[in-house]
């Protein structure tokens, strides 16, 4: 019987054996454990070692005149980036053969696409760190060729710039965006609809830091923007802001508006101001010259509200346009402690027509024309006229005006009597336009549509809907309006400024004071308006001439001939015929 001693060797041999195969079983579980049970969870965590994650811009949706001219795009543009520690030569198959192209040769390309020098290039690109930007802000063409040189030690950032084509026209309606993210206007109201949807792409990046081309993958595509499409017809936008310009330079003063409406609709055709800011470049202008004062700014109308005054009476059946009307130079209003109101001018005692009140624009005249009706009732016009409550299109920072209430007119009644000639009440001058677009629309004031609609699709867009309207005087009442304002143009000495040829106008002038906000005192200078509707015999079209504070000229012929301007473009532009009708008789004097 053959015994193993303590130092057999083949014992010890076996235990060798066991513990290397214990020892392959632990690796092989292992292996398996880290390439099939935690393959995935690795993967990922080595792909975020490698991995960067970059926003893809929206591209913005364009802004387009009614027309579809382009008022507002976004570009791209592109600062291309270099990191100087992996530069080197750059491979490339040349006749079928891989080639290094060296440094310098790869400068030269750059310098020649970007417009620079090759010491610039070369100076930008030879260092030790990982970011040195080349050009800032390329255009997209040299973004292309750039990338066509396939240089892996180049990256480039996408820059979203905003670019405003016509420069300022439509400036203060578009309003801009700055790089801080502020905006104003259409660009502020319909944001929404413009921004669109960033998107996100991943690439790997080699154990050398430069991006691996193939692995580039789209996680999320952007989604652009819509496009907004106004109501402005940039042509007659264009022409209405040059008059503008050159009227408050010539009045100088403060600020001028011009809006176009188109009677039946309500449609906004130009909205003019000056001065006008360059969106490319709104740091020009002050913050209140950036401003859309067409829905923004308020003032009282002065005369131009006579018009509202004498429609509400005729419309209540207490007067009519033959309404005899005596128009003193001084009038004292009852139980006001003496406040006196006089016209603009001395005068002997007159006897008017109620039209020869407009013609005339006598404030003692309207006066005694507008108390016939109760205090009650003409703010009841008021209001239905659209005084004091902003428009429906409630852009960004639009202004209600002021209507005082019923409470303060109950208890001033001199803010009930100079109310009938444009004082104590403030309008917007999309207001003004707005009330004289119902008078023209047989007495159906609509709300004003200066957009469209936010498509996708430029060829999708429609116009917008024409919603019921507010009946604020009766057909008849407007009718008769209209022939009173045809007078004030044919007779009025400062309303036949505003004439046309060939055409049958109606308008009304307006000189206003302008209340001194630390007395509390009017004076001047003024605001001088020129409100019109063309031709009478089938409205069309009004336009809305405002000047703020003109220092030259101390009356609405300051104004006069500029609403000629643009309305006879506004009628020229939509071929509109000659009137062929008899033009309004109304006597004046009686």
């Amino acid at each position: 019987m053959a015994y193993l001693t303590p130092g057999d060797p083949s014992k010890r041999l076996n235990k060798v054996i066991a513990a290397i195969l214990i020892l392959v079983a632990v690796f092989a579980i292992r292996l398996i454990d880290l390439q099939i049970i935690q393959a995935d969870s690795i993967n990922a965590k080595s792909y975020e070692k490698r991995a960067v994650t970059r926003v893809i811009p929206a591209l913005r949706g364009e802004i387009l005149d009614v027309h579809g001219n382009v008022l507002a795009k976004t570009i791209f543009r592109y600062d291309i980036n270099a990191a100087p520690s992996k530069v080197g030569p750059v491979s490339r198959k040349v006749s079928g053969q891989t080639v290094a192209i060296p440094v310098e040769q790869v400068a030269a390309e750059i310098a020649a696409i970007l417009g620079m020098t090759v010491e610039d290039v070369t100076a930008k690109i030879i260092g030790t760190g990982e970011y040195s930007q080349i050009k800032k802000r390329a255009n997209a063409s040299e973004y292309r060729k750039i990338l066509a040189l396939n240089i892996p030690w180049l990256y480039y950032d996408p820059v979203a710039e905003r670019v405003y084509p016509n420069g300022a026209v439509a400036g203060n309606i578009l309003g801009f965006i700055t790089r801080s993210g502020l905006m104003e206007g259409i660009e502020q109201q319909y944001n929404k609809c413009l921004a669109g949807i960033d998107g996100e792409e991943s690439f790997e990046k080699g154990k050398d830091g430069i991006k691996i081309p193939s692995s580039v993958v789209t996680t999320k595509k952007a989604v652009p923007g819509k496009n907004v499409r106004l109501t402005i017809d940039a042509d007659l936008q264009y022409f209405a802001q040059q008059v503008m310009a050159s009227t408050v330079s010539y009045l100088r003063a403060d600020w001028g508006t011009a809006t176009v409406i188109e009677v039946k609709t309500g449609r906004i055709l130009a909205a003019a101001e000056a001065p006008s800011v360059d969106p490319n470049d709104p740091g020009k202008l002050s913050a209140d010259d950036r401003r859309a004062r067409i829905f923004q700014a308020a003032f009282e109308p002065g005369s131009t509200l006579k018009t509202i005054t004498a429609a509400t009476v005729i419309d209540t059946g207490m007067g009519s346009p033959n309404m005899k009307v005596m128009a003193p130079y001084g009038m004292k209003i009852p139980n006001s402690n003496g406040y006196t109101v006089t016209d603009s001018h001395f005068h002997p005692l007159e006897q008017l027509t109620m039209t020869g009140v407009l013609a005339e624009s006598s404030n003692t005249g309207i006066m005694n024309v507008g108390k016939v009706v109760d205090w009650k009732t003409r703010y009841s016009y008021f209001e239905k006229f659209g005084l004091g409550k902003r428009t429906s299109i409630n852009f960004p920072g639009e202004g209600s005006g002021l209507l005082n209430s019923r409470e303060v007119w109950s208890n001033d009644g001199v803010k009930r009597y100079v109310s009938m000639f444009g004082q104590g009440v403030s309008v917007t001058p999309i207001q003004s336009a707005m009330m004289y677009q119902a008078i023209g629309n047989g007495g159906v004031r609509l709300n004003p549509i200066l957009v469209d609609g936010c498509e996708a699709d430029v060829k999708n867009f429609k116009k917008a809907e024409i919603k019921p309207g507010t009946q604020v005087i009766s057909k008849g009442t407007a009718a008769q309006t209209l022939s009173m304002l045809e007078r004030v143009v044919e007779s009025g000495a400062i309303g036949k400024y505003g004439a046309i040829p060939g055409y049958r106008v109606g308008a009304k002038t307006g000189t206003a004071q302008i209340r001194d906000e630390n007395t509390g005192k009017y004076a001047g200078p003024y605001a001088i308006s020129y409100f019109g509707v063309a031709p009478i015999e089938n409205p069309q079209y009004v336009v809305a001439v405002t000047a703020f504070k003109s220092r030259t000229v101390g009356s609405s012929l300051g104004v006069a001939v500029p609403f000629k301007k643009i309305m006879q473009q506004v009628l020229r532009t939509y071929r509109v015929p000659p009137s062929t009708t008899k033009t309004s008789d109304l006597p004046l004097t009686w």
